[in-house]
Formats: C-alpha cells, sequence, structure tokens
C-alpha cells in the first residue's frame, strides 16, 4: 500500500485544502485500488469513474481559485446502495430495481456534495438492508478484506470493505439494528450510528422506519466525526428529523476523558460467559483497563430487558433480539408494499389473471429469500387477531428497552459493550439458519430499539487475525461525548490494516 490512500479523509480533505496534493490525484488513486482489488471484493455495485474525476477537476479548480471547496475538499466517498441519487442507479441490492433510477437525491447525499465530496459509487449490501452478512445482495456476495472466504458483516457490508481495503476514504451506510456497526466490526474500521432523527432520513430507501439512521464508516474516529458533522442537521423533508442545532464535532475530540463514567450492563459480561467468543472477551476486558488508565470511571449497570439467556445447548436468546424482529418485519411489510410490480421496479413479462396476480409474480421473482421472510413474518403479526399477540406486545418492550437506558445514564455517562459475541463468520456458515444469523446483531439492536447513538471501533485482532470491534453506546444527543471517548481509545491502539492491503503495490 502507498501513496494518498493512507491518508485519513480528515488528512487528505487538508492536504487538498492546502495544495499539497489534489483530488484529482487521490481520486485516480483509489480509481486505482477499485480497479485492483474490487473484483476479489466486491463491494461495490456501480463506480462513477469519468463522474468522480470530472467532479475532482471541479473542486481542484474551485482551491486553484481561492474559493472555499467544503470541509471534504474532493475527498473520494462511497454510499450504500439504498441511498437515492439523480445520478447512476439506486438498487438496494435488489433485482426489483436494477435498472431504477430516483428522481432526487438523498438529502445526506446532498450534504456531502455541498461539503466538497467526490462520490466514487454506491455500495453493495444485503437487499434492501435486510441481513447481517451482505449475502442476502440480490446480485452476489461482498467479501471481507481480512479474508475473503469471510463475511464483512452486514447490510452495510459493502461500505465496510471498500473503507476496510482502501477502496475510498470514508462511506455511508445505514443501521436499523447494527447494520453499520457490525460490519465496522467484522472489517477492523469504525462505524457510527448517530442518535435517531440526527441525520435525515429523507432518500433513503425505508427498510424499518422507527429504526433507520444513516451514519458514516471511516477509517478513523477523527473521519467518523468530520462526516458526521456534515450529513447531520434539521431537514423539512423527513418529519423524524431533530431540530436541535448541530455542534462540532471535532472542536473537543481531543480533550481527555479523566471522570467519565462507562457503565457496563452486567446483563453482557456477568451472567453470560459463553455469549461472547474467548478472544473477543480479551479484547474487550482489556479495552476496559485502558479507559480506567486514562481516567475514566467504571461503573456496573443494568439493562434487565436486553438480557441476553443461553440454554442447555448453548443457543442464545435475547428480549431485544425478539422484540426487534417483530418491529422490524412489521415495518417492513409496510414499506415494501410499495413494490408492487406496477408503479416503478420489476414488473412480470407472464401473462397474469389480474391484479393480484400481477403482484404476487412480480414480487416472487425479484425479491430474495430473506426478504420475503421478513414480509411475511411482518404482514403475520401485523394480521387480524395476531396484532396485539405480537405487534402491540413488542412496543411495550420496546419502551421497556427505552426505560432501561433511561435509568442505566442515570448513574454513568455512556455504556461499553462488545459490538458483536464473535468475529467474522465464513461465507455460507449461517445462511441455512436465519436465527443464528439475526443473533450476530444481538449487542447492537438494543441502541436502534431505542434510538440512542452507538459507535464501533478496532479494539484489536484475534488469534486468527480478524478485527474485533469494540461499541460504545450513549444518550440521546450525546454524539460529542461518544465521539471523544472513541477517539481517546483509539490513541491508545495501532492502527491495523488487511494483509490484502499492506501487500498491494496500488
Amino acid at each position: 500500500m502507498s501513496g494518498l490512500i493512507e491518508l485519513s479523509a480528515t488528512q487528505l480533505a487538508a492536504d487538498i485544502r492546502s495544495g499539497e496534493t489534489t483530488s484529482v490525484q487521490a481520486t485516480q488513486e483509489y480509481l486505482n485500488a477499485i480497479t485492483k482489488l474490487d473484483g476479489k471484493l466486491g463491494a461495490y455495485n456501480e463506480i462513477y469513474t469519468d463522474a468522480a474525476l470530472d467532479r475532482a477537476k471541479q473542486i481542484d479548480a474551485k482551491i486553484a481559485a481561492g474559493e472555499n471547496p467544503g470541509p471534504l475538499a474532493g475527498v473520494p466517498i462511497a454510499i450504500k446502495d439504498n441511498l437515492c441519487t439523480t445520478y447512476g442507479h439506486t438498487t438496494c441490492a435488489s433485482r426489483y430495481l436494477e435498472n431504477f433510477q430516483a428522481p432526487y437525491t438523498a438529502t445526506a447525499v446532498k450534504k456531502l456534495h455541498d461539503a466538497g465530496a467526490v462520490i466514487l459509487g454506491k455500495c453493495n449490501m444485503d437487499e434492501f438492508a435486510m441481513g447481517s452478512s451482505t449475502e442476502n445482495s440480490g446480485f452476489a456476495p461482498t467479501r471481507n478484506p481480512w479474508d475473503i472466504g469471510r463475511v464483512p458483516g452486514g447490510s452495510s457490508g459493502g461500505s465496510a470493505a471498500a473503507v476496510a481495503s482502501r477502496m475510498c476514504a470514508a462511506a455511508l451506510g445505514s443501521d436499523t439494528g447494527g447494520s453499520i456497526r457490525q460490519p465496522a466490526s467484522f472489517c477492523g474500521c469504525v462505524g457510527f450510528k448517530p442518535t435517531y432523527g440526527r441525520v435525515s432520513r429523507y432518500g433513503l430507501v425505508a427498510f424499518g422506519s422507527s429504526l433507520d439512521q444513516i451514519g458514516p464508516l471511516g477509517r478513523t474516529v477523527t473521519d467518523a466525526a468530520l462526516l458526521t458533522g456534515v450529513i447531520s442537521g434539521y431537514d423539512p423533508h423527513d418529519a423524524t428529523s431533530l431540530p436541535n442545532d448541530v455542534p462540532d464535532y471535532l472542536a473537543d475530540i481531543e480533550t481527555p476523558i479523566k471522570g467519565l463514567r462507562i457503565g457496563l450492563p452486567k446483563e453482557f459480561f456477568l451472567e453470560n460467559e459463553g455469549a461472547i467468543a474467548p478472544d473477543t472477551r480479551a479484547a474487550i476486558t482489556a479495552a476496559i483497563e485502558t479507559y480506567k488508565s486514562l481516567g475514566a470511571e467504571i461503573v456496573d449497570v443494568s439493562l434487565p430487558h436486553s438480557r441476553i439467556d443461553i440454554d442447555a445447548d448453548g443457543k442464545m436468546s435475547s428480549f431485544a433480539v425478539s422484540c426487534y424482529y417483530i418491529v422490524c418485519t412489521a415495518e417492513c411489510s409496510s414499506n415494501l408494499a410499495r413494490f408492487d410490480g406496477v408503479h416503478y421496479g420489476h414488473r412480470t413479462g407472464e401473462n397474469v389473471d389480474g391484479i393480484l396476480e400481477l403482484y404476487s409474480k412480480s414480487r416472487k421473482e425479484s425479491l430474495g429469500e430473506e426478504v420475503k421472510r421478513r414480509i411475511m413474518l411482518g404482514t403475520y403479526a401485523l394480521s387480524s387477531g395476531y396484532y396485539d399477540a405480537y405487534y402491540n406486545k413488542a412496543l411495550k418492550v420496546r419502551r421497556l428497552i427505552a426505560d432501561d437506558f433511561v435509568e442505566a445514564f442515570k448513574s454513568c455517562d455512556i455504556l461499553l459493550a462488545p459490538t458483536t459475541p464473535t468475529t467474522a463468520f465464513k461465507l455460507g456458515e449461517k445462511t441455512d439458519n436465519p436465527l443464528e444469523m439475526y443473533l450476530s446483531d444481538i449487542y447492537t439492536i438494543s441502541a436502534n430499539l431505542a434510538g440512542l447513538p452507538g459507535i464501533t471501533l478496532p479494539a484489536g485482532l484475534s488469534s486468527d487475525n480478524l478485527p474485533i470491534g469494540l461499541q460504545l453506546i450513549g444518550p440521546v444527543l450525546s454524539e460529542s461525548t461518544l465521539l471523544r471517548a472513541a477517539r481517546m481509545f483509539e490513541k491508545t491502539a495501532p492502527p491495523i490494516i488487511p494483509p490484502m492491503v499492506k501487500n498491494s503495490d496500488t
């Protein structure tokens, strides 16, 4: 590995702005890296080579003329393929939307443009963001840059793999139940899910509307802070967008955390030795000791309704997972009703007898198995006679989970937890067992149910040289505190780089 792709997005923006390098040079290096590596990884669904270089030239011309290019100053960024743009296609990695061109651009992407970013392309994902491995893509799976025989996580697996393999300086993903944080953990990069409503969802193809949140993936915490500041803020196009002013997340990111109270949910650490792989437990334990050395106060807290149970056969279960897979599938069933073979997207070419057969055949031909499964589960949970037994009860449990966090934050400032129970699993290992796949998000789901911000960053490598992720969760709108706490830990840990990148002569 050599050249500009070694730099963080923050440093690259500064170098382009100062004239030490140019956006065209940086963009070309990233395009070279994509040419060299993406055939092995499959991180991108679409690459905008000519448009990216043209945009980079525009940024360089603006700088040469003495104009302000914006905080991202020509930095090459990738975006997840469920963010609408008027250019290219927005497929959600689904055959249903394979040729769909959106009539408008997502607010978060527009803010990237306004900040001077260069968009390299759109990244692969689990179809309609439904999955934890990017094996549910309607096109092809993405592979983990640390071991191409393993998954990158999901659903933002393409974004995480692109960031970790230096095929972009940073990326946007979306997080419904861990879909930024889990792949960031598996790929060894930083993934940040802001508070629900902090970033506009306008132009994000909806999966679970009360859970979805757009956020950044980067190689450093500072990069995550930079992008979060760019994409955050009120948007009148999104009724759930928060009106609160956006602070400068970089302003105090280097401030020490002495006296910060970090809570350890006892349900995650004390009761379930089998819930975390030994290497992961060791890394998280070491991270706790690091925070103590930085002057943080460690306190025990409880999240009773996020409790993880293990039966006699070693199988895990959780109220949070059960609650989430009722709420998210119900919202999925409602949101995906628009994909009917009439308005846009795939329409069956077969002769049909009436509108119902048109709907069913069009969806059957173009939607993947996991998407169909979730639509059916959600439709069942919302159906007459089952609504109160399932969906309404899940909403009550969701309220209890959120109340647990409120109570916990009375005695601490942030929470510390694993991101995932294990490191990245092998391709195909869990595809035949959906429940086991769902449990890979067992430590991330609760934050989505409560609408809280959460960040994942590398905490070291396992004995088989795979990244381990550390997760921090904070109260509503505590992004600045989370980023500062993550940055202080990051400064104590050596950077990790996938072997395929180290050995690259890009």
